[in-house]
């Protein structure tokens, strides 16, 4: 008697840690495990999670020949499932239609995602919904700005962003000298203070299925995080239920918010992709259920602590004796996985150095800095695609 084929997922972005930690908990799951980029990916590919590794085109700078290149793998490969991981969901929302109908793709459509990438348009979806925003204005240059903030404390940052950078913070309102915008919309929102806490679900038609929140433990400068550490909000749930709800939502969705003392969270952007929350759901195949639309609502223990060991040793180590904090840090380094090399699964640690690697020859070619030349391929930043 022949055995049941095992099913197949294909996961995009796979140069992001929580590809390899997908990776993972879909083979946990019985799943064969396909994933693609269009950079090598050498850390995720190492991984023995993964049955086949494939190099597709760049999103941003060859959109239609990338969502080509991933109808044809899904129907020369029978792929059953269809999950992006980073900012190339837009580009796969574009031209969806394109992918076979035997395959499930786990995003929305782009108008909408578009609407939840725009750190100002979001704001004003969120608030229809019930969620609680900060006062925000669209501007155009510092002058608008200034006359909308006036003294207060004041946030500046591009409509279209992400890991923080470019945010500039003026605690103590905008100065006279700050420097010139660049052109683009930017959105100027009053500066909260609180807790930072980002946050991450999986919907289907409108119900929650999954749902982690973490603490960016340790991070770098104004950027994103390393380490992940699981924390429990009632108040973030409320908001993210009923967002998801109110908008039928259908796959991954992520948000960023403020929490003050009492508890109570502002919602301040939104990220409608995986994120690093992904890290929290290892060792359980809930995550997976959601992504195929089934199962029970699930929220990850608040135990849970997750980390990338190489950037704890290489940046927060000194951080933490320059800080005067290195019990903190040994007590939260002992208390987390590293998502690179999780139980035998050690390979992926050794490729993530030629990640960097190609990213760095990548930089000095001219591609920016190090994050920079990460996301060269795949940023979008709202204009309209072919």
């Amino acid at each position: 008697m022949n055995a049941t084929p095992a099913r197949r997922v294909l996961l995009t972005g796979a140069r992001a840690p929580i590809a390899l930690d997908l990776a993972r908990q879909f083979a946990a799951a019985g799943w064969q495990v396909h994933t693609a980029d269009s950079q090598p990916a050498h850390a995720t590919s190492a991984s023995g999670a993964v049955h086949c590794h494939h190099r597709v085109p760049p999103p941003r700078q060859q959109p239609a020949g990338f969502v080509q290149a991933l109808a044809r793998l899904c129907g020369q490969q029978a792929i059953d499932l269809l999950v992006p991981t980073c900012e190339e969901v837009f580009y796969l929302a574009h031209g969806r239609t394109q992918i076979p109908a035997s395959t499930r793709v786990a995003c929305m459509e782009l108008p909408l995602l578009r609407q939840l990438h725009s750190k100002w348009a979001f704001l004003g979806l969120a608030a229809s919904t019930g969620m609680r925003v900060p006062a925000s204005q669209r501007v155009h240059d510092i002058d608008q700005a200034r006359q909308w903030a006036g003294s207060r404390p004041l946030v500046l940052k591009p409509e279209f962003s992400r890991f923080g950078v470019q945010v500039r913070l003026y605690r103590n309102g905008l100065p006279a000298n700050a420097p010139a915008l660049d052109g683009r919309p930017w959105v100027a929102q009053a500066l909260l203070t609180g807790q930072e806490i980002c946050s991450y679900a999986v919907a289907e038609r409108g119900r929650l299925l999954a749902h982690a929140a973490y603490r960016p433990g340790w991070r770098m400068a104004r950027s994103a995080s390393y380490y992940f550490d699981a924390v429990d909000n009632a108040d973030i749930l409320t908001q993210t239920r009923a967002l998801v709800a109110a908008l039928d939502y259908s796959g991954q969705i992520a948000f960023d918010w403020i929490v003050d003392a009492d508890g109570r969270a502002t919602v301040i952007e939104c990220n409608p992709r995986g994120t690093s929350a992904i890290h929290l759901f290892a060792g359980s195949d809930a995550l997976v259920q959601a992504l195929c639309g089934q199962g029970e609502h699930c929220r990850t223990p608040t135990s849970a602590a997750a980390m990338l060991a190489p950037m704890m040793w290489l940046h927060g180590a000194p951080l933490a004796l320059l800080r005067g904090q290195w019990r903190r840090w040994q007590h939260d380094h002992a208390r987390a996985e590293d998502v690179l090399a999780r139980g035998q699964d050690r390979r992926p640690r050794t490729g993530v150095l030629r990640d960097l690697a190609h990213y760095a020859a990548s930089a000095l070619r001219g591609n920016g800095d190090l994050r920079a030349a990460s996301t060269a391929d795949i940023e979008w930043d709202g204009q309209p695609l072919p």
